[in-house]
């Protein structure tokens, strides 16, 4: 069995978000998952929550949590700034163009357990220190729309600081979550959706489970039905992640299959009950594939009319990146990751 070091909390880190909510308890060791109506709340996360004698507590400041986290990180490098690619379909500037956020955030019990990052540094996937560096990429870009896999810490840290920053989420756990072989995990990883409550109202969230061939299997999906408080529009978000590693392709090309088909029974009774047949469709996730598999193809030529964000921002319009997302493993495995999004009317 690999052992690891275990990273201490200190410093700025202990004292982020005191104000966020009420914690009853200081106890932050691990607990058994009893799922979300169970929750203990003295398992929350303790560096997100501190006792406040009972009176009640002021939304944060995003801003404030941000210098917080930036304080908390001082150490550390500095963060990576990104340069944005504004797309123009030659239609002018969207009226009220949305943020939209994609991201593996790597289930903590499967970093510290069992996917032996050989050559990334053991204090780098401390608890401790990646919510910090997650919450700060969160704050600083401030999405409106938020789309998350590998979550296995929403009950006790995302969905109560996001819910105190102004967001809803919806969050399906994985039937048979990797998480939960390893020692001390905090609950089953899945897929989890948020939005701004000041931007979006709900019109309806389900959580789904892909299936092969009629058969079940353990990867999900959240699908999110948003209308617009500035101009009224709908937009229907998906958020998902297929099966990995090599000799899979089959069943990414299945799972794949099987989310079209939902998606495109849900848009199409969309379209009849709101009246609208060009809703607009975002379809973000880990697909754990290249653009030569079948899955990608199967996107590709959906009658939903889906196009590859990344193609799409690329500088002729047409060409998917060598890789979207890298790691090394013991086995010398390098797992792309890519996003689909549609490309239909802007909210």
């Amino acid at each position: 069995m690999q052992t690891m070091a275990v990273c201490p909390m200190g410093g700025g880190a202990t004292r982020l978000y005191s104000t966020l909510t009420q914690s009853l308890g200081s106890n932050s060791s691990p607990r058994p998952y009893l799922g979300p109506h169970h929750l203990d709340v003295t398992n929350l996360d303790p560096d997100f929550h501190q006792q406040q004698n009972g009176s009640s507590v002021r939304p944060p400041d995003p801003e404030e949590l941000l210098r917080q986290c930036e304080e908390a990180l001082r150490d550390r490098p500095p963060r990576l700034h990104r340069q944005f690619v504004h797309l123009n379909n030659g239609n002018g500037a969207p009226h009220s163009p949305i943020r939209v956020m994609q991201w593996n955030i790597l289930a903590q019990a499967l970093g510290e357990g069992v996917d032996n990052f050989v050559r990334c540094p053991v204090d780098a996937l401390c608890w401790s220190q990646r919510k910090c560096l997650l919450l700060e990429e969160i704050l600083t870009y401030r999405p409106h729309i938020l789309c998350l896999q590998e979550v296995d810490h929403y009950y006790d840290t995302f969905e109560p600081v996001l819910a105190g920053l102004g967001y809803s989420g919806h969050f399906c756990p994985k039937p048979y979550s990797p998480c939960l072989d390893v020692e001390g995990n905090n609950g089953p990883d899945g897929c989890a959706l948020f939005f701004d409550r000041s931007r979006f109202e709900l019109l309806d969230s389900t959580s789904t489970r892909l299936y092969a061939i009629m058969i079940p299997t353990n990867q999900v999906a959240v699908v999110t039905t948003l209308r617009c408080r500035i101009t009224g529009n709908y937009v229907c978000v998906a958020v998902t992640h297929l099966k990995a590693r090599s000799g899979w392709e089959w069943l990414r090309s299945a799972q794949g299959s099987d989310l079209l088909w939902q998606l495109q029974n849900l848009t199409n009774k969309l379209s009849v009950g709101l009246g609208d047949d060009s809703i607009p469709l975002l379809i973000c996730g880990d697909f754990n594939a290249v653009p030569t598999e079948e899955v990608y193809r199967h996107f590709a030529v959906s009658p939903l009319g889906l196009d590859s964000a990344y193609k799409k921002l690329s500088q002729d319009g047409s060409t998917e990146p060598k890789y979207t997302s890298w790691k090394i493993r013991a086995t010398g495995n390098a797992a792309p990751l890519w996003t689909t999004s549609g490309t239909q009317k802007t909210p």
